[in-house]
């Protein structure tokens, strides 16, 4: 009864709510079954949860590598990550969307600035490519 009652709170992963039960002192056989008898019965659905993840924490701002960080420590498996993260079809627009919400629309005056909202985004997950899309070209600098 427990597990149905995380369930009514919010959606869980099955490794996450597996672990979960555990910490509250569960057998860990009984743990396994349950949640095994929980995703039969499509109360427990880790596609579902990943779609729910990857919406809400792009809504938030985040990229797809913290994304997949957090999900492959609830035990979601990578197959079912891939089809989440799919989901989106710009990594790189969402990247220029939450450096504009962040530092407004003017592009980095010089290459600190372009530092510093560089780490800002690789802090949120996203990679190399998506974060020189978000910044704009390399910048021209007179010396």
């Amino acid at each position: 009864m427990a597990a149905v009652a995380f369930l009514a709170r919010r959606d869980y992963a099955s490794g996450e709510l597996a672990a979960k039960l555990r910490e509250r002192g569960y057998d860990p056989g009984v743990v396994q079954a349950l949640v095994t008898d929980l995703a039969a019965r499509r109360l427990l659905d880790d596609a579902r949860y990943a779609g729910h993840f990857v919406a809400y924490h792009r809504a938030r701002g985040q990229g797809p590598l913290r994304i997949r960080r957090d999900l492959e420590a609830f035990g979601v498996a990578g197959v079912l990550i891939d089809e989440a993260l799919a989901t989106v079809p710009d990594w790189a627009a969402v990247a220029r969307e939450v450096r504009q919400r962040r530092f407004g629309a003017a592009a980095p005056a010089d290459w600190a600035e372009k530092g510093r909202q560089a780490r800002f985004l690789q802090y949120r997950g996203f990679s190399n490519d998506h974060i020189r899309s978000a910044l704009g070209p390399d910048l021209e600098l007179d010396t």
